[in-house]
């Protein structure tokens, strides 16, 4: 982000987004313990900041929380503390660490009880196609990886640790992990511990239901996503099961298009996804001021409209940058690429405007030099009816470049 014109979105928030905020109040954690379980029971009004609780832990969140993944701007997440959005998520991964270093120094000399805070750690290592866990895969080094995201928080505890990005009953009921998230929250370094999923939510979000281990699911969920009343049933199941459902991804990938000449309404996209009772919160990620002023007024007023519903198109079944992580593409390929973490990274770079991100989830998948070059035409057929070929070549041009090059 430009230097100068985040100073200008600071005080044009300060002057007008965080003055309307006041009317919010500031939700703190203090004596909220109870937990109520029935979805009409969940919610509460703070003036007229809407909050609903997060499952069996007994936390009580504002329906709008921050996803700081793509923030690098100290003042932007201090005002979004500031202005009552007290949830913050991040993972060990973003942006290298410097996320969780960046969020440390904004939480220095806050009370504890006045902030709540989600990390996420992987497993490692994986397939690196399907995403699944090996004999490889240990404790150790994720215990090592969780003491390392503390030290940057400057924190002695998180309020949540997930297990960063599964899509398999295996891999949500792995036992060497499982113990290590045992071990962590016995020892009081996590009050919590959860699961994140990026695809095959609804499988992800049943097992960890079925579990009884898992406190909170983190699970990509908006009006775009396919198979989606299997996907509601299952928040719904797991949210019954006394599990706290926290939605990311509700901005389905920011644009229709990869020009951006075509934004997704944002307001619209993160109202319709907090029209299901059983998300407690959402987490969209905010990267300016003017991101912040808009989530705001969304807590002011989560009500859909009839705009709103026009607005999201719900007709276009296909197309835009969101990739649903179907998985159906990977017995298509040939070359056996993991294909769908290659377009959640094009996701990054064309709808987040995060290269750093794609360039690192890239990094991280052991791809061939020259991808498809072996292939004439490609016979994958995408569920979105992406020219998968195009996307994969594209994209792969981040990793001639250096790391170095993005923040």
């Amino acid at each position: 982000m430009n230097h100068h014109n985040s100073q200008v979105g600071r005080r044009q928030f300060l002057k007008k987004g965080l003055a309307g905020a006041a009317g919010f109040g500031v939700l703190t954690l203090s004596g909220q313990a109870s937990v109520a379980r029935d979805a009409s029971q969940t919610e509460e009004k703070k003036g007229t900041f809407p909050a609903r609780v997060l499952g069996r832990t007994g936390i009580r969140l504002p329906i709008v929380s921050m996803g700081v993944m793509n923030s690098d701007n100290e003042n932007l997440v201090r005002a979004a503390l500031d202005a009552g959005l007290i949830h913050l998520d991040t993972a060990h991964v973003y942006q290298r660490g410097r996320n969780e270093e960046m969020i440390g120094r904004v939480l220095k000399g806050r009370p504890r009880d006045s902030f709540v805070i989600a990390t996420k750690v992987l497993g490692e290592p994986r397939d690196r196609r399907t995403g699944l866990f090996s004999a490889e895969t240990k404790a150790e080094p994720f215990l090592q990886k969780f003491d390392l995201s503390l030290q940057r928080l400057g924190l002695d505890h998180v309020d949540i640790l997930y297990l960063h990005n599964v899509q398999y009953r295996d891999s949500v009921l792995f036992e060497p992990l499982l113990k290590a998230l045992e071990t962590i929250k016995k020892s009081g370094k996590a009050r919590f511990v959860g699961v994140s999923t990026h695809g095959n939510m609804s499988e992800v979000l049943n097992v960890a239901a079925e579990s009884g281990f898992y406190d909170v699911v983190l699970t990509s969920y908006n009006f775009r996503d396919q198979n989606l009343e299997a996907l509601e049933k299952a928040i719904a199941r797991a949210a019954e099961a006394g599990l706290g459902v926290v939605a990311m991804k509700t901005q389905a990938g920011v644009y229709w298009d990869r020009e951006k000449t075509e934004p997704i309404n944002m307001k619209a996209a993160l109202k319709w996804a907090l029209r299901n009772p059983h998300i407690a919160t959402a987490i969209p990620g905010m990267t300016a001021f003017d991101q912040l002023s808009l989530n705001l007024e969304v807590l002011s007023d989560p009500a859909m409209t009839p705009e709103d519903w026009e607005s999201l198109h719900l007709e276009r079944k296909v197309g835009g940058l969101y990739c649903q992580q179907c998985q159906t593409c990977l017995s298509q390929c040939p070359a056996g690429l993991p294909l769908p973490s290659i377009m959640r990274s094009y996701m990054y770079a064309y709808g987040y405007g995060n290269l750093g991100a794609a360039h690192d989830l890239l990094s991280s998948l052991e791809l061939p030099d020259a991808l498809c070059a072996d292939c004439g035409e490609c016979r994958v057929t995408c569920s979105q009816q992406f020219d998968v070929k195009s996307r994969v070549t594209d994209i792969a041009r981040l990793l001639r470049t250096p790391r170095e090059f993005f923040a």
